[in-house]
């Protein structure tokens, strides 16, 4: 457990209370990890959603046995920990990657959390099953299910999961605030997951249902009633006579008579008078939980579903095409390769997940074509031809942008092109929207001097025209490939490579210095090692840690294959490679770019947030990037473990991160991580130094450590990281926008570094009517500025389609601020009635009685009843859980 700081005290009394003020009032099972400093050995809604997600993963992965391998054993898990690195390694074979699965869980469960820090839905009664509000909150629910539903199957799987976040997290508030567990409930509410019928034996308005408690734990202040209830949470809307308060600490109700209250959010008594009942509201959220995903299985389909929860080692396959006349060449090479990834992974494990096709000249670019299917991908690209055109630039920024919006996090993105970009403007926002999706933009950049020739140039072109495909490919990991006409279909074939899930391996130096050799690190987890430079080359040689050199030549050498195709060479390792320092002896006239990548399942995803220790939800406020004079956490997640543990070999541990700034490669800071719960688990974190977090700048993240045999481990995050200048928060309604409908959105912009002065600029795709109250804003230290936008939806809109909302925060009159990007996706809905569905309350299996888990890892105890006790442990032991078989009904 992490010792009990108080990070942000270095900001002041002020910067505290401005956070206490963002940050309030709400209640509900803890949200996150950093929670349990306040609550130790509470189950938080992190831990409910990520149970469940394993839970009905198993299920799937038991009823649906894989190709070519044995069908799972149910009995080959029971007694151990629950762990995505073993389901997958169990399933799909050893060393299978996770990464993607525990992202998009983490999205699940961030998206959870958020619901108690988003100001349009932290204090909204009807979003926690507040305020004996139960019947609304039942509507909601409903509806958050629905539009998992509607987005899952528009290929919006980032929309869907966060919809998905938010109805879990109403879900289980309803076994925390409502008086469920204390009727003497032990199953799951039969009707709460469905909109009919009406919810039955409800308090009525002015029946009372708490009596006075002054103590902290209050066993016996609900009276004897057979209705449900749930408790009132400050001020708004006010607690009528004699009804239940929410309780503890910051709840303002609880001070008024009735004192006391009924929440079973944690186990402390400072925060939950009914605490001694958490493991009973906890076991009914995470079987409820596991009954939700469940249903939305059942409507989706296995194979929708798993895409939902990106179950499956697979990426997906999004290409971004310059259509003028001149790239007759590149839009073949293309074709080419998106044909051979689709028959040679057609039915496979492999099979890309999702296909994203945008194509863009001047001046138009898009529409944006997705699709799941992989013949009609083929059909659509097949009918792209290099049609007009001619001149130079393009509209590329603008296409990509639309190919971020729609491709899912963690995907590789393809540009061919042979212009550079007419709306280079772009670049500052695109850059952001790459590293909040974390995905990887690779630019092949056809530049033929024969054709250039031939190209119409309405100006004259900067020889620094390239620029922004430079800054793109730097902030999101990728990298920009210049080659000729007639060697784009072989560069192109790197294409099918990088789908595979490839890591990027550090080098020392990270750019090509004369006289310098460039040195990488190889351990024994990594395979298929292969190293790729292209530009203006004379000879290069590549150094084993045995000592042994091959030089440039093409063919078979000592270390492995090298082709050459121009000024693009590739380097294939012998497999398996030879562990240690390699080196990279580049002799170059001009720019030489230099890439070595490999396969491996050990890996790491991270994030960022903000400890927010005081208040009624203490937890990890999450961020997309660190905000300048705000100290920050980051949080590393490290893949691949579990799978090495079950075998009984020592597993790899990482002890430090080094902050390396960009692009110079100097190193900013050397941060100790500490391990958070059990080291299968892969949970560490670390404090951002308060120096790096003072100004705005673009840093990258390298983790340091050694393997099982004491051996040096080095991983490099793809994307860079930003400390962005000011919190830059936008959220919209809960709830569904409608063709014509006039929908209001909330900005609230806060800096905590210094002064400044800033312009703000909003807009959306498709491009409907946005209008904003707040276009200018002056911020002091510790100030803050809100504003509203109102988005209207024409009648013309597409129901169930995808609306993006963007706000840019610019530097004014006063002082250069580098612009802040918020970004807001939406789902317009069709008013047709909500599908109508239930869960049986029958198991699969008749043999097992209805409450009664078929799976018990030993961090949970099965209990009796409703008054019985449950031994919950802390969260870093609640990796595990139940697993319910479910028949799923509508009609």
């Amino acid at each position: 457990m992490l010792p009990a700081k108080a990070p942000l005290s270095h900001l002041g009394p002020s910067a505290l209370l401005l956070l206490q003020l963002l940050l309030s009032p709400t209640a509900a099972f803890f949200p996150n990890i950093w929670s349990l400093l306040a609550a130790p050995g509470s189950v938080t809604h992190q831990d409910l959603t990520e149970e469940a997600v394993l839970n009905i993963t198993l299920q799937l992965f038991l009823e649906q046995p894989p190709p070519g391998r044995p069908p799972l054993r149910l009995q080959d898990f029971v007694g151990r920990t629950l762990l995505a690195d073993d389901l997958f390694a169990a399933y799909f074979g050893p060393g299978a990657p996770s990464r993607r699965f525990r992202a998009a869980t983490g999205e699940v469960s961030r998206a959870n959390a958020a619901q108690d820090f988003l100001p349009s839905t932290r204090n909204n009664p009807d979003l926690h099953f507040d305020a004996e509000r139960l019947s609304q909150g039942r509507t909601h629910l409903v509806g958050a299910l629905r539009e998992t539903l509607v987005a899952t199957k528009a290929l919006d799987y980032t929309l869907a999961r966060q919809r998905l976040g938010a109805a879990l997290h109403a879900l289980q508030d309803f076994y925390s605030h409502s008086n469920w567990v204390e009727l003497g409930e032990q199953q799951p509410h039969p009707h709460l997951l469905w909109p009919r019928p009406q919810l039955q034996s409800l308090a009525q308005v002015g029946e009372p249902t708490c009596s006075d408690c002054e103590e902290l734990s209050c066993p016996r202040n609900l009276l004897h009633i057979a209705h449900l209830t749930s408790g009132y949470f400050g001020m708004n809307p006010p607690k009528p006579p004699g009804k239940c308060s929410h309780g503890g600490h910051f709840d303002q109700s609880s001070s008024q008579h009735p004192r006391g209250g009924i929440n079973k959010d944690s186990t402390s008594p400072g925060f939950s008078p009914h605490h001694m009942l958490h493991p009973q509201a906890a076991q009914l959220a995470l079987l409820a939980s596991i009954q939700a995903l469940g249903l939305l299985r059942s409507r989706l389909g296995d194979k929708a579903f798993s895409r939902l929860l990106d179950i499956s080692p697979a990426s997906g396959l999004s290409f971004v095409l310059d259509t003028t006349g001149s790239m007759g060449e590149e839009i073949t090479a293309a074709k080419i390769q998106a044909r051979r990834i689709a028959d040679r992974r057609q039915g496979s494990l492999l099979e890309p997940s999702h296909y994203v096709l945008v194509p863009f000249h001047d001046p138009g670019f898009g529409p944006v074509f997705t699709t799941s299917d992989p013949d009609r991908f083929w059909q659509q690209l097949n009918e792209i031809h290099a049609l007009g055109g001619g001149d130079e630039p393009e509209m590329c920024l603008s296409a990509l942008e639309l190919a971020l919006l729609h491709t899912p996090p963690l995907s590789d993105i393809f540009v061919f092109t042979d212009a550079s970009p007419k709306d280079a403007f772009l670049t500052n926002r695109v850059e952001s929207l790459a590293q909040e999706r974390r995905c990887r933009v690779t630019f092949l950049v056809t530049e033929d001097p024969a054709r250039v020739q031939g190209r119409v140039r309405r100006e004259a072109l900067s020889p620094l025209r390239f620029e922004p495909y430079e800054a793109v490919a730097l902030a999101s990991g990728g990298e920009v490939i210049f080659t000729k006409d007639q060697h784009i279909q072989d560069v192109a074939a790197i294409v099918e490579d990088s789908t595979a899930g490839l890591v990027t391996l550090p080098l020392e130096p990270p750019v090509v210095v004369p006289g310098r050799p460039l040195v990488f690190t190889v351990d024994r987890l990594l395979q298929k090692v292969t190293i790729r430079i292209h530009g203006e080359v004379s000879s290069f040689q590549v150094k084993s840690p045995e000592g042994v050199f091959q030089s440039q030549e093409e063919g078979v050498g000592p270390l492995g294959h090298t082709c050459h195709f121009g000024q693009f060479w590739m380097v294939t390792v012998n497999d398996p490679p030879q562990t240690g320092n390699w080196e990279i002896h580049i002799t170059a006239e001009g720019t030489a770019r230099v890439r070595v990548q490999a396969q491996t399942s050990l890996d790491f995803l991270f994030h960022f947030g903000i400890p927010v220790e005081d208040g009624p939800h203490p937890g990890l406020y999450p961020l997309s990037q660190p905000v300048a004079g705000l100290q920050t956490q980051l949080l590393v997640e490290v893949t691949g473990l579990g799978s090495r543990g079950s075998t009984g070999e020592a597993r790899p541990h990482f002890s430090h991160v080094i902050l390396r700034g960009v692009p110079e490669g100097t190193e900013l800071g050397r941060l100790l991580l500490e391990p958070v719960g059990p080291t299968e688990r892969g949970l560490l974190v670390a404090t951002l130094p308060p120096m790096l977090v003072s100004n705005t700048g673009t840093f990258s993240l390298e983790l340091i450590g050694q393997d099982g045999e004491g051996q040096g481990l080095h991983r490099v995050a793809p994307q860079l990281c930003t400390v962005v200048p000011v919190l830059l928060e936008l959220s919209g309604p809960p709830g569904l926008l409608a063709p014509g409908s006039r929908v209001p959105l909330s900005l609230r912009i806060t800096s905590f570094s210094g002064p400044q002065d800033l312009d703000l600029k909003a807009s959306v795709h498709p491009s409907f009517p946005l209008t904003s109250n707040l276009s200018r804003a002056h911020l002091g230290v510790n100030e803050s500025a809100w504003g509203h936008l109102w988005l209207e939806i024409p009648d013309s809109a597409s129901p169930d389609s995808v609306v993006m909302v963007t706000v840019t925060a610019v530097g004014g009159d006063v002082g250069p601020v580098s612009p802040t990007h918020a970004f807001l996706r939406l789902l317009v809905l069709s008013r047709a009635p909500q599908d109508q569905l239930a869960v049986s309350a029958h198991p699969v299996d008749p043999v097992l009685p209805t409450a009664t888990p078929i799976f018990h890892p030993s961090t949970w105890v099965t209990q009796g009843s409703a008054g019985g006790g449950m031994a919950v442990n802390p969260w870093w032991r609640t990796t595990g859980g139940v697993l319910l078989l479910l028949r799923i009904v509508s009609w």
